[in-house]
């Protein structure tokens, strides 16, 4: 039965421990080593049987041990620098009010409290955030890559504030059937016994098709980083509509749409409710994009804006991450849904429903087609990214055709590579010897700093490598056992797992979403090679997998079902296994614990793939298929990557990638055998590699570990990645939105006005006549260009006519192109203007020219940001 109230008992705590109340509410304990010991002293069963979650441990701890704490000068002094450095941490100025604040248009203030006299605020959406397993809401990569956005923020004093929703049940709990088919359960969460606070009196309502849902705020506080999530399961609401956060990724497609309208119309409201007046509005990935919508009817009904203003507005202060490598992947609604929930809406902006569909459609696409959220994202937002350079490029091709005429490389989306949070993810031994070496502030050290990694004793190092391989040894062996006995298995059938694993031998691990491309049970691919490689006792290897396929997707349930089946033969089971249930705290075991951290995803199908940052962090390998961050960070070790003078080695292994194959069975053949061959002629060689007899490990492996913490250090942090998105996207989106709010809107309405005068006269515009001196050319000579262009009713002040200049390609395509100005001279006749320019002939070879006619304004900062380029020919 249901209880009829419910209310929440807290512990009561003695007056000297007051301050573990303030400790446990805020998240910073989550990535706070001295925090976090300070509740294991309470009790190490409780810390590890409640999730490590510091909340859990002080609603066990009986009031004996808590009066005879408060009474341990030990723990008191504990407990008071651990206070002390939380307030040290809220208050003091960070990089962020040092360096980036000044003339940034965004808020200064240290503590993370906004209110409606603190404008400026980053507001951050996203579905899912991974804080802490003790907060579960969160299913994968994009969840973790938030979280861990968030602590970055906080450490760096970002004003960032973020906006998600709460989901009663969370993602699933993993369960594996006798014969390794996956299960879900979804467990209820209590938020009230969580590091959460409901915001009292803080309501937002919305329409859902004709009926009124009602949603609560709680806020859990990160840091410095207040996050913000909107929960529908209250009695104010009937059943369906409370229904509506119940589980993350769950339910229909309906479903999802009504989770994202909470989410971005309900976030942006909750943002007013709270009083936060935000100046730029980031949306991690398309779920959150309505968001766009809500804050276009907003300038339209306060502002007094038109539609087109009011989008103008709106896009200025937007940025738009992308991280789906695949048109599958992105969320697409039917016309009759997106009618349906947003017909209201259409009328409400003067609009008709087939333009609002046009804003989630490609060009040309049919009014019918569904809505495609990604589409929607780069229409309301003038910067986009995607997360590594590589899906920066696949996504320049993806959306190329939303702005025509554009040339796919100028396809105005660019690129952040995503980081990992270092103090979430690495080791204590680890970070002790970063600490030592790099500085203490090795999170953010630049490259230099990172050189000293270099001079770090090898004994000393491997001893910090053998501590985390022993915990993960022993955290793998305790979730095996535990699995066993709840499938139905005896003590007796389980002995087995007492001796699995050897905390010696080579690991490799593999643990990610269980999704088709990242072909986990690629090594399956040939069995025989890969006995032979777990059969060898003289050079032991043994392979880790973990990780969960979404609930619908059969194909990622049979991949696991393959590893289970193949890991259940008696010969092998100690040292091949899938582990179950995968989650933050397996996650950083694993991390912690590898030797090589395995990838084999379907180039380029990978956006980024954050987890094998958190390894590498933590003095693992990296061995992958060159996609995601690993295409832009493999180092061959060759004398062309170093220094005059210097000659570095490889930081990790690089699978060759048969993408040019079309057959998709020849594909995964090449590509395995490229995988044993690394495992067999360089891996395992190398980490057995004991030249050195006095030692008990490789020198050579842990000179590669070295030059992988020397290269990657300073890279994969997600504070550098922070610092990327607040100096090239964050502190610009602000300006720009200063620019065309001030005045009463001046710049947007006239913005606005710009583009619709484009919209009616470009196809008046074009490019008729190139001429130019065709003879062999000497190398640095120069050639005149004239060029004769019609402009319509435009001015020649409204537009810029471009030379460009470049090599000739086998197909006639230029490249390496050179953009040359060319300035008007006069009238040709009544429709034409003479434009000329010179063209320097600055390399050899066969060069061609062409030109082109881009929109020009003061307000608009890219050319072609309208898609509007009209070309010679």
């Amino acid at each position: 039965m249901k209880a009829l109230k419910s209310f929440t008992v807290r512990p009561q705590l003695p007056a000297p421990l007051a301050a573990l109340d303030r400790l446990s509410s805020n998240l910073r304990w989550s990535w706070d080593r001295p925090t976090r010991e300070l509740f294991i002293m309470i009790d190490s069963k409780a810390w590890d049987e409640g999730g490590h979650d510091p909340r859990s441990v002080l609603a066990e701890a009986s009031t004996e041990r808590l009066l005879e704490l408060s009474t341990d000068p030990v723990f008191l002094e504990r407990l008071a620098a651990a206070d002390a450095a939380l307030s040290a941490y809220l208050d003091l100025p960070r990089w962020y009010q040092q360096v980036a604040a000044p003339n940034s248009g965004l808020n200064s203030d240290a503590p993370a409290e906004f209110d409606s006299k603190n404008a400026g605020a980053i507001a951050y959406f996203s579905p899912e955030f991974g804080i802490s397993e003790a907060v579960p809401q969160y299913s994968g990569g994009l969840g973790i890559l938030a979280g861990d956005h968030l602590k970055a923020a906080s450490d760096l004093g970002v004003p960032l504030v973020a906006i998600g929703l709460f989901y009663r049940h969370g993602y699933f709990r993993q369960s594996l059937s006798v014969d390794g088919w996956q299960q879900e359960r979804f467990p209820d969460l209590d938020p009230h016994a969580m590091a959460l606070e409901l915001c009292d009196g803080v309501r937002i309502t919305l329409d859902l098709a004709g009926e009124t849902l009602t949603a609560q705020v709680w806020k859990a506080t990160v840091g410095r980083t207040p996050l913000y999530m909107l929960d529908a399961d209250i009695p104010e609401n009937p059943e369906s509509l409370q229904l509506v956060t119940d589980r993350l990724y769950g339910g229909d497609v309906e479903h999802r749409l009504r989770q994202e309208i909470l989410l971005g119309v309900g976030g942006i409201r909750a943002l007013r409710a709270l009083g936060i007046e935000a100046e730029v509005f980031h949306t991690n990935e398309g779920h959150a994009g309505f968001l766009g919508l809500e804050r276009i009817r907003e300038h339209m009904s306060s502002d007094g804006l038109s539609f087109d203003q009011a989008l103008a507005a709106v896009r200025a202060g937007a940025v738009f991450t992308t991280h789906t490598p695949v048109p599958a992947g992105i969320d697409r609604f039917p016309r009759e849904l997106m009618e349906k929930y947003f017909g209201s809406w259409a009328a409400a902006c003067g609009i008709s429903i087939d333009q609002l569909m046009k804003l989630g459609h490609r060009p040309e696409e049919a009014t019918e087609e569904p809505f495609n959220m990604a589409v929607m994202g780069m229409r309301l937002a003038e910067r986009r990214n995607g997360v590594s350079a590589l899906h920066g490029e696949v996504s320049r091709e993806m959306f190329a055709e939303l702005w025509p005429g554009v040339p796919e490389e100028e396809t105005p989306v660019g690129s952040i590579t995503n980081g990992v949070h270092g103090a979430t993810w690495v080791s204590a031994e680890i970070a002790e010897v970063l600490s030592d070496s790099v500085g203490e502030n090795w999170q953010w050290a630049d490259a230099d700093a990172w050189q000293s990694i270099l001079t770090v004793d090898d004994q000393v190092l491997q001893d910090a490598r053998d501590a985390s391989k022993v915990r993960m040894v022993d955290h793998v062996r305790d979730r095996l056992r535990s699995h066993g006995l709840a499938q139905g298995r005896s003590s007796s059938e389980l002995e087995w797992v007492n001796t699995a694993l050897s905390p010696t031998a080579l690991t490799i691990c593999f643990a990610r979403r269980m999704a088709t491309y990242k072909r986990a049970a690629l090594l399956l691919s040939q069995p025989e090679r890969l006995m032979r490689l777990l059969l060898n006792e003289e050079r032991p290897i043994q392979f880790i997998f973990a990780g969960k396929a979404h609930p619908a997707d059969e194909l990622g349930k049979e991949l696991i079902r393959q590893i289970v089946a193949f890991s259940n033969d008696p010969q092998i089971r100690d040292r091949f296994m899938f582990v179950e249930d995968y989650d933050m705290a397996l996650a950083r075991s694993l991390v912690q614990g590898a030797d090589v951290w395995l990838n084999t995803p379907v180039r380029p199908m990978e956006a980024s793939g954050t987890s094998g940052m958190k390894a590498v962090l933590n003095g693992a390998l990296h061995c992958s298929v060159l996609d995601g961050w690993w295409a832009e960070c493999f180092s061959s070790g060759s004398d062309e990557d170093s220094a005059p003078g210097q000659s570095f080695g490889p930081n990790g292994w690089a699978i060759s990638s048969a993408e040019s194959i079309p057959d998709e069975a020849r594909r995964i053949e090449l590509e395995a055998n490229s995988l044993f061959e690394l495992l067999e002629t360089q891996i395992v060689p190398l980490y057995y590699d004991r030249a050195d007899s006095q030692k008990s490990f490789s020198g050579a492996w842990l000179t590669r570990v070295k030059e992988n913490f020397r290269t990657l250090g300073p890279f994969v942090g997600a504070h550098r990645m922070v610092r990327d998105y607040v100096e090239g996207l964050y502190i610009p989106a602000a300006a720009r939105a200063a620019q065309l709010s001030s005045d009463d809107f001046a710049g947007a309405r006239t913005l606005a006005a710009f583009h619709s005068r484009l919209e009616s006269e470009w196809h008046q515009v074009h490019v008729d006549r190139i001429e130019i001196n065709e003879d062999v050319a000497e190398l640095g000579a120069q050639r005149q260009v004239t060029a004769s262009v019609a402009l319509g009713g435009l001015d020649p002040s409204e537009v810029d006519v471009q030379l460009l200049v470049g090599h000739v390609g086998q197909s006639g395509e230029l490249e390496d192109t050179q953009t040359v100005l060319l300035q008007v001279h006069g009238h040709e006749d009544e429709q034409h203007l003479r434009y000329t320019g010179t063209a320097v002939l600055s390399t050899a070879g066969r060069m061609g020219v062409t030109a082109r006619v881009v929109p020009r304004h003061d307000l608009l900062e890219v050319p072609i940001e309208f898609g509007l380029v009209a070309w010679a020919g």
